[in-house]
């Protein structure tokens, strides 16, 4: 089934699941040749199509053109070859924020045939060692500024051999940029199959051992040449910038792989604040920007909206569910449409969006060409227009968790099953209910979270909020909502009727948060992705938290690494 594999370590390839346990793959529409190295495709072969002289990545006060960026990844794969020993099919982790050294090391990883694992900053030692011990990582490349708690693990893991330090601030003053000096500006990268594996992204949750989701070369590419290509319409005159983490397959996609598939220019931020990125997009005329609806609320607040934000020809929402109020503010203020969609990283990206010219509000979209989705009950016989199930897709993506036993449970008859609750209309369109885990069941009614964060956040008073199930002996589970005030309004019994009220007048009466508690901030990710699950531990810690999928774009999924899109 599979191609010959370039990989000497086959550690890799000897993990996949078993492909009766796999999703069916639909790869019409996408054709690659056999041999194919995505670190080359996304690299060197932009300056076969003339894009040598334009701006590849920019960030950390530097802009570096696609000639640059060959010749810097291919002095880097010498050094990961030569001098650290790395063979085709080894597992590599990067550490590092948002800059364009991370994007060089990986590119450079990737043409050494090597399986890169990139995480992020925020990750504790604790946290890097169940990563670095389930994939078996024995090198690690890092920011010279994030080195201490990877030391910490190297101390503490039995396969961690080596850890090499890369300068993250463009100054090129660590080891592996000092060994990169006198190497060759040419590389020939390693003749990797479509179906070698090139990336493993992980997944983070609530509780228990981390995922480790399997991504082959051709898969780097689908996403771009389907979602990308299709919904985005790149061209090379974009400019990306955005807030998700490069660790997040949503943020590699959306950051990396769509601008130089493309020959588009990538515009990295270590510290992508709402007033950072709109700086930036001001600052290079950025066309494309990928963040969380809670981002876009406070860049539409800032008096130079206007002005900074007029380059853009479209957002991307990621993180959760896009608010239709969210969306209704941003098209009137901006005129530039927000897409929201959904991904996971299982799925590696977005696979249901809404389009430039077909958006609506509270509305997911639908599937990414190639894709095919249903909306399913437990026994995966398809439920009616306008009920809610689950949610089950399948493409030229898919899930391939590495030897992990809970492939089984996310894949069922071929397809993916998200772990997002959905309803499709009579129009074909999806639109996102909650996670399965996260429905709120009262007094026999299904309630979605997110349909009541909508109708709270449609009130002037609200600057944010989160709804939760709150345990109730009565009647199994309350609506429980979370709420920061914006400035002016005062956190009184007063305001918590007048909010009451407006729900139960916005939407049907028996959904309305019967608990609402004010809070000065909610807690969130470094994406800004809400994380509800802490309100409920926080305030309910003897009840089942919901789970947490840090990568989902309506992201999320990814953790959306679902992106309803950790896309």
């Amino acid at each position: 089934m599979y191609i010959q594999s370039a990989h000497a370590d086959t550690f890799a390839r000897d993990n996949l699941p078993p492909t009766d346990c796999q999703p069916e793959f639909l790869l019409a529409g996408y054709h690659y040749p056999q041999r194919l190295n995505a670190g080359v495709e996304l690299c060197d072969r932009l300056l076969d199509q003339g894009h040598g002289e334009r701006i590849a990545l920019a960030g950390n006060g530097r802009r570096r053109t696609y000639q640059e960026l060959t010749e810097w990844t291919n002095r880097l794969a010498h050094v990961l070859v030569e001098d650290l020993g790395v063979v085709p099919g080894q597992r590599v982790l990067i550490r590092s924020a948002n800059n364009p050294a991370m994007v060089a090391c990986w590119l450079a990883a990737t043409k050494a045939g090597a399986v890169v694992v990139n995480t992020m900053p925020m990750l504790r030692t604790k946290e890097l060692c169940q990563v670095i011990d389930k994939a078996e990582i024995s090198l690690a490349l890092c920011d010279t500024r994030l080195l201490d708690e990877l030391v910490e693990c190297q101390q503490h893991s039995p396969v961690l051999k080596r850890v090499v330090g890369f300068d993250g601030t463009a100054n090129h003053d660590a080891e592996l940029d000092r060994l990169a000096l006198g190497k060759p500006a040419s590389f020939k990268a390693v003749d990797t199959a479509a179906d070698d594996v090139a990336l493993l992204g992980f997944t983070s949750g609530t509780t228990g051992s981390p995922k480790a989701t399997m991504h082959f070369h051709r898969d780097l590419l689908v996403i771009a040449d389907g979602y990308a290509k299709e919904v985005l319409q790149v061209t090379p005159e974009d400019v990306f910038v955005g807030s998700p983490p490069l660790a997040f397959t949503f943020g590699l996609g959306g950051l990396a792989i769509f601008p130089l598939r493309f020959g588009a220019t990538a515009v990295l931020l270590e510290h992508a604040s709402p007033p950072n990125m709109m700086d930036i997009i001001r600052e290079y005329q950025a066309t494309v920007v990928f963040t969380a609806p809670t981002a876009y609320r406070a860049m539409l607040s800032a008096p130079t909206r206007h002005e900074d934000l007029s380059s853009l020809r479209v957002a991307v929402s990621a993180g959760e569910t896009l608010p239709a109020p969210i969306y209704h503010d941003w098209i009137k203020q901006t005129g530039t449409p927000i897409l929201d969609g959904i991904g996971a990283t299982e799925m590696l990206h977005i696979f249901i969006t809404n389009r430039l010219d077909d958006h609506r509000p509270h509305c997911t979209g639908k599937p990414v060409a190639g894709y095919e989705a249903r909306i399913v009950d437990n026994d995966m016989q398809d439920v009616p227009p306008g009920t809610v199930g689950k949610l089950a897709v399948r493409g030229p993506t898919g899930c391939r968790y590495l030897a992990d036993k809970r492939q089984h449970k996310y894949v069922k008859t071929g397809w993916n099953i998200t772990g997002d609750a959905f309803y499709q209309d009579e129009e074909g369109y999806f639109h996102f209910a909650a996670r399965n885990d996260d429905m709120i069941v009262s007094a026999g009614y299904n309630i979605a979270g997110p349909e009541v964060e909508a109708a709270l956040l449609a009130h002037p008073a609200v600057k944010e909020c989160a709804v939760i199930g709150a345990p109730s002996q009565e009647r199994g589970q309350i609506v429980e909502a979370f709420v920061v005030l914006n400035d002016g309004f005062q956190q009184d019994e007063e305001c918590q009727q007048m909010l009451q009220d407006f729900v139960k007048q916005t939407i049907a009466p028996y959904k309305y948060p019967r608990s609402l508690r004010f809070i000065e901030a909610l807690p969130k990710t470094s994406t800004g992705k809400v994380q509800r699950f802490r309100l409920s531990q926080e305030h309910y810690p003897s009840a089942d938290s919901p789970g947490s999928d840090m990568n989902s774009s309506n992201t999320n999924s990814t953790d959306t690494n679902s992106t309803d899109t950790n896309v």
